[in-house]
């Protein structure tokens, strides 16, 4: 992975004001604990030498647990560089709720899943999905919606985002 991408990655990020973070597999514990406003849950990243185990977050929560929840936790699938999104898939340990529900949303990236654009996750996504059809969101920034005249943050989704880029080993 370039520091070129990753570098348009943050940039992107921080021009839709999603604050975001680097980190190694040693040093992401603190990382997400520095990012999460309690209460909060998630679903297993999935990620090999990460868990949200040690974290005060609550894997596989009920739909109360979402409710009452600050902040969400899930990994992100992809992420688009150019565009400072994330793909997150709709699957059945709950991450477009826990992704969507909360008012802030701290999203996993590890860095050999960034790509530069659409086309290319489109390429990267494409034979996976013929294979198996799945639907997946992309995620760009804080929810905003202007339909009632001025911009209203979180109204269909997280007012806050957060994103966690996890090193290459």
């Amino acid at each position: 992975m370039s520091n070129v991408r990753i570098a348009g990655f943050g940039e992107a990020l921080e021009d839709h004001g999603v604050s975001w973070a680097r980190t190694d597999i040693e040093g992401f514990r603190s990382t997400l604990v520095d990012a999460l406003v309690n209460p909060a849950v998630g679903v297993p990243l999935g990620y090999e030498g990460v868990s949200l185990d040690d974290a005060p977050v609550t894997v596989d929560p009920t739909p109360a647990e979402l409710r009452a929840a600050t902040t969400g936790v899930t990994p992100a699938r992809l992420g688009v560089a150019t565009y400072g999104s994330f793909l997150i898939d709709s699957d059945a340990k709950g991450s477009e709720p826990v992704s969507l529900y909360p008012e802030r949303h701290v999203a996993v990236v590890r860095e050999s899943d960034l790509v530069a654009d659409l086309p290319a996750a489109l390429d990267e996504l494409g034979d996976a999905y013929a294979e198996n059809p799945a639907s997946a969101v992309f995620a760009t920034g804080p929810s905003a919606t202007g339909d009632m005249g001025a911009l209203v943050e979180g109204v269909h989704g997280p007012k806050h985002v957060h994103a966690v880029v996890l090193e290459n080993r």
